[in-house]
């Protein structure tokens, strides 16, 4: 809930409809590990790539490529490229590999090499345009941004970043003309008005730039910078009453964003605030975030990444910027990478808080938890009604297991839930109470999951657990069995819930109905070791002896909880019995602890 919300922030800034992506010469496909762990812990030190020979460099340049290690592979590529510096395929992988790393400086300096051989490389071309316009070189960064045009989107972010090179080379009204001859899909004009907005703002021209700004927002009020740009002008240029209703109409669009919160306080105080930018350089920085962070929630993660990274170039603190960077390592499953982005997030941002809120998300995901609970438990003792921080570090507390822990936090946030938001509140009593009962306090457990499904009926996962919890303890069994049938019908595909009824079955001797619905349950979780391991019970049961052993071993191969590998083991061996009869159950409760059955 709280991720989704966030990375929600992070692209609320942008909505392009149905564009064409665009793939970037040299840039593999997305690839995704199946386990991220953090390569760049291990980053080749000189001696390493001394060491190496030119295949090696280039076999370990490719693996960390695929590992998404922008920096490993950036080294290990240059390193091949000395040892074979007239390789074209090698300085192309370097270059591209340096400006994914955001080693702008480097990547420079190797697509000048390849324009050399390739004058029409179009990366190149723009990379080198966006370092001229860093320098201030305009007339330069005109040309190479020029000759990078490619397709609909590369062709609207070399004119607004060409527009914002002509306005740095002192010719604001050839930069807008510039802009405005852009004819193209039917998102370009609320580009073209928001950027050239902002450089006739920059330029005095505050008329002019409001009726920009006003045209820019009528065509899509929900669009984060639009929406920041038109409110910062009327704040300067009518009144502070017309600025607020601006951030608040788009508070109701997507509440509580921090930029707007901001907004908000600034105008309702009477403040004139500054326009949205202040130089060329970051013009051109907004204009390469602004489509990075689209790319990154429309599949395009090779690009995105290219305009993110000379985003930074640019404007290094952009704190949207980094979130839009942290949250595309976040979506290619690289944590270790996301973290180190979001610790760049200034701490003067209105964002910083958010960033924090995430990097502790991160932080538990590369199993340092210890420092992710000190990060969560600094951000809510400053402010003690943080829902979303106080959320944060429940769900790791209850992840980790830390019951007793993660009830109280609950609690600190159903002390200060807001009236009238009854399936947002519904949580919190369902996440206390699967603390509470993990924690052996059954009836503050029954009484929270009873309050949850007052607040939000038939939600699937509290009848599963509920109705399992009343069906393991022997009570209330015609109930409970309704309340899994129910969230079964809403869920047939969920394995977890499907196992739940399976094991319900079991529980009260119907063994026949428990094989049914745990075959059923395993061919929607198939890897899932108490799954298996129920399913091999339900098969003892029903004189399936040969088939029991064989779920039971699957069980064993599955990589099941350490403390439950012996009992099954003890099955394999030697068939169910008294002994080892409740071992199964044993892991229904833990299957319970992360509230998606039992």
């Amino acid at each position: 809930m709280l991720s989704n919300r966030f990375n929600r922030w992070t692209v609320a800034a942008i909505a392009l409809a149905g564009s064409a992506l665009v793939a970037v010469p040299g840039v593999a496909p997305a690839q995704t590990p199946d386990h991220p762990e953090n390569t760049a812990a291990q980053f080749p030190t000189r001696n390493d790539l001394k060491s190496l020979t030119t295949s090696g460099s280039y076999l370990a340049a490719r693996h960390a490529s695929v590992e998404r290690d922008a920096a490993s592979a950036a080294a290990f590529y240059r390193s091949a490229l000395r040892t074979d510096p007239k390789n074209n395929e090698l300085l192309d992988r370097a270059f591209i590999s340096s400006v994914a790393d955001g080693d702008i400086d480097e990547a420079v300096k190797l697509a000048e090499r390849i324009l050399t051989i390739d004058k029409t490389n179009r990366v190149a071309r723009l990379v080198v345009g966006v370092h001229d316009l860093k320098v201030k070189k305009y007339s330069a960064a005109q040309t190479n941004i020029n000759q990078s045009i490619r397709g609909p989107i590369t062709d609207l972010v070399a004119t607004l970043l060409s527009g914002w090179a002509v306005y740095g080379a002192g010719d604001a009204k050839g930069a807008v003309a510039s802009i405005d001859k852009l004819a193209g899909p039917e998102w370009y004009p609320l580009f073209k008005d928001l950027h050239t907005g902002m450089i006739l703002e920059l330029a005095g021209k505050e008329k002019d730039a409001g009726t920009r700004f006003e045209r820019a927002y009528k065509l899509d009020d929900s669009m984060l910078r639009v929406s920041e740009a038109y409110a910062r002008w009327l704040s300067r240029n009518k009144d502070a009453a017309a600025a607020t209703a601006v951030y608040a109409a788009f508070d109701k669009k997507l509440a509580r964003h921090p930029l707007i919160q901001e907004g908000l306080r600034e105008t309702r105080a009477g403040k004139k605030m500054p326009p949205l930018v202040d130089s060329a350089q970051a013009g051109a920085a907004e204009a390469l975030y602004g489509i990075g962070a689209t790319l990154t929630r429309r599949g395009g993660e090779d690009l995105a990444l290219v305009y993110l990274q000379l985003s930074l170039y640019l404007q290094p603190s952009h704190p949207l910027a980094l979130l839009s960077l942290a949250d595309l390592y976040e979506s290619v499953k690289r944590p270790q990478m996301a973290i180190k982005v979001y610790e760049r997030v200034p701490s003067s941002s209105p964002l910083k808080r958010n960033a924090q809120i995430q990097l502790a998300v991160d932080l538990d995901s590369a199993d340092r938890t210890d420092e992710s609970i000190k990060i969560l438990k600094g951000v809510v003792s400053e402010d003690p009604k943080d829902l979303e921080a106080i959320m944060a570090l429940g769900n790791i507390e209850r992840g980790r297991k830390k019951f007793g822990d993660c009830g109280a936090t609950y609690s600190q946030g159903v002390d200060v839930l807001p009236a009238g938001n009854d399936k947002a509140n519904s949580v919190w009593y369902y996440y206390r109470g699967i603390c509470e009962e993990r924690s052996k306090q059954w009836s503050k457990a029954e009484a929270d999951m009873k309050k949850a499904l007052e607040l939000q009926p038939d939600q699937p996962h509290v009848l599963n657990y509920l109705g399992y919890s009343w069906i393991d303890q022997g009570i209330n069994l015609d109930e409970g069995m309704k309340m899994i049938k129910r969230a079964v019908e809403q869920r047939p595909d969920d394995g977890y819930i499907v196992d739940s009824l399976g094991w319900a079955y079991y529980r009260i001797g119907n063994y026949e109905e428990a094989v049914k619905n745990l075959e059923r349950a395993i061919d929607l979780k198939p890897e899932d070791p108490t799954i298996n391991d129920h399913l091999g019970d339900a098969y003892w049961r029903v004189g399936r002896t040969l088939e029991a052993k064989f779920q039971w071993s699957h069980a064993r191969d599955l990589k099941p909880e350490p403390d439950d590998l012996p009992k099954i083991e003890a099955k394999i061996a030697g068939g169910l019995t008294d002994d080892n009869s409740n071992s199964s159950a044993a892991q229904a409760e833990k299957k319970k602890d992360d509230g998606k059955g039992g």
